[in-house]
């Protein structure tokens, strides 16, 4: 019920730029082109970031073994918070590694977290679930993740609602 000089509530379950943060998980060089409807994946992913960009929300990424699978994308790059040498590398599949940069996030009062990255199955999955059991809202962008199979992308978007994780796009 509502007070009469009072504002409504909001849904716990919406967004705004002070308590949310736009995460771009490892997409590198020599993995994109391997992923299915890569070209799209990137597009979708540096208009995230542009929104991110024009509405004040910060934003972070990863990357996995970079010695290996090269640097983050230029284009995506190039939209990020901050100089691409600030981008945190890992070992392990989850963004667990790079903890420091979500306790940062978690104290300056970030809460929800907007997943993009690759793969799905893989690196996003293993952080969504990691970062949900830190006590962040995860929400996933279907159409900013993927995988090389679309069969893994599928089920891995599947697990990851069961679990508690919000798609969106």
């Amino acid at each position: 019920m509502k007070n009469e000089n009072a504002q409504p509530f909001r849904s716990p379950n919406l967004m705004s730029p002070s308590d949310s943060a736009l995460v771009v998980i490892d997409v590198q060089e020599k993995l994109i082109p391997l992923i299915h409807r890569h070209e799209k994946i990137v597009w979708n992913i540096e208009r995230l970031l542009e929104a991110a960009a024009v509405l004040g929300v910060k934003t972070r990424a990863t990357e996995q073994y970079p010695k290996g699978l090269g640097g983050t994308v230029g284009g995506i790059v190039e939209k990020l918070d901050g100089a691409s040498d600030s981008i945190p590398d890992k070992l392990m599949f989850s963004v667990r590694e790079c903890n420091s940069v979500f306790q940062e996030l978690f104290d300056s009062g970030i809460c929800n977290l907007v997943l993009c990255g690759i793969e799905t199955h893989v690196c996003v999955a293993q952080s969504a679930l990691d970062l949900l059991a830190q006590g962040f809202n995860i929400f996933v962008c279907v159409d900013a993740v993927g995988s090389r199979n679309s069969i893994d992308h599928d089920t891995a978007l599947r697990r990851l609602e069961s679990c508690g994780v919000t798609p969106t796009t």
